[in-house]
């Protein structure tokens, strides 16, 4: 019996039809179905590279024989790889979905070129040599209160400062996973990038998270000069909870605190857990007034099963409505919740799409002599 073929197709056939139709109810089941296909539903070519290739083997080492089973396992094979030529096409389709919301934002550039096989073949977010990491710097006292400074080794003057907050539903996460690529993008071309953990449920509620994010954007508006940044230039970003804490600071900041842009991955925009209107602290962008609200881009899966794509939708169309600034709102066919753990089709869209945004409000690198990259974790 072709045991090794049979545990191949089961497992992928199951991580691929998951990340193909991923239930939204019950929510046991929908969150098993995200994680099972999570990965699958980004590097699809690559599963099926892997199952192309357990198919050949099973067939030169005769592990399939012309029995009933043997048909069996090569019609489930066959299906799994019709699944993940869907899941290719789907995640292909991203620059296409980019360019469309550019162009709804009346923004009238292109997306950079790539190469389509790299992105294909290094879905890792290495960084680069010429990006260094200075971890675990502190921004308070608790120990949740942290952050890694991203920069270029040859330290560029001028330039702007991207803030980024993890996701986790404000109950796990960490400042090593989600937006890596995208952190490490705008470092080599002299952003200096703050990644920022905070502090979390049940320890911890709604209020602290919120203080958290201004005490960071704080370090980061203090501190950013001795790193050779722009500290009057200041991007927010976060992914899933992260983009709630995002969405919230950019909407209530100060003018002097106010970040010149928003990036909101995934996001989760209703109000945090439990609570209702008569809430004392806002904790929805909904309820917020937003004609001084920055420039924002907004990226969301339209497979997303954890957070509703339609939420995300709405904001947009609520800072259209009352903001005078550019919002990008692009939805990504098929795409998942945490789209941004991997170097991706799908995130380098959004990477393209975000330098095309900023192009538009007058960022992009900053001066100074760039090394040539080479790649490392």
């Amino acid at each position: 019996m072709p045991n090794d073929y049979l545990t191949h197709v089961v497992v992928l056939g199951s991580a691929t039809a998951a990340a193909l139709a991923p239930p939204t109810r019950p929510r046991p089941l929908a969150r098993a179905a995200f994680l099972a296909g999570m990965v699958v539903n980004e590097v699809p070519h690559l599963v099926l590279a892997l199952l192309a290739a357990s198919t050949a083997t099973a067939i030169w080492t005769q592990d399939l024989r012309r029995d009933a089973l043997s048909g069996v396992l090569l019609a489930g094979g066959a299906a799994t790889a019709v699944m993940l030529i869907v899941l290719t096409h789907r995640a292909t389709r991203s620059r296409s979905a980019a360019r469309a919301a550019l162009r709804a934002a009346g923004i009238d550039r292109t997306l950079t070129r790539r190469r389509w096989w790299r992105t294909a073949l290094t879905p890792l977010p290495f960084r680069p040599r010429s990006v260094q990491r200075l971890r675990n710097l502190r921004y308070g006292e608790h120990r949740r209160q942290r952050l890694d400074v991203l920069q270029r080794r040859d330290r560029p003057t001028g330039g702007p400062v991207l803030v980024y907050f993890h996701g986790g539903g404000y109950f796990s996460g960490s400042k090593n996973w989600e937006g890596q690529a995208l952190l490490h993008h705008l470092a080599a071309r002299g952003w200096v990038c703050v990644s920022a953990t905070y502090r979390l449920r049940p320890k911890a509620g709604f209020e602290e998270h919120l203080a958290d994010a201004h005490a960071a954007m704080a370090w980061a508006r203090t501190h950013a000069g001795e790193y050779g940044a722009d500290p009057s230039t200041v991007v927010m970003a976060g992914s899933s909870a992260g983009a709630h804490l995002t969405s919230l600071y950019a909407l209530r900041a100060s003018p002097d605190e106010r970040p010149v842009a928003a990036v909101c991955l995934y996001g989760y925009y209703g109000r945090y857990y439990g609570r209702g209107t008569e809430e004392t602290v806002v904790s929805t962008p909904f309820a917020l007034p937003a004609p001084h609200a920055p420039a924002f881009l907004i990226a969301h899966g339209t497979r997303d099963n954890y957070t509703s794509a339609v939420p995300a939708r709405e904001l947009a169309d609520k800072l259209r409505d009352e903001s005078s600034q550019p919002v990008v709102h692009v939805e990504l066919p098929g795409g998942q919740h945490a789209f941004d753990l991997v170097s991706s089709w799908r995130l380098t869209a959004v990477i393209d799409t975000l330098d095309a945004l900023l192009a538009d409000i007058g960022l992009g690198p900053a001066r100074g002599p760039q090394r040539r990259r080479t790649r490392r974790v």
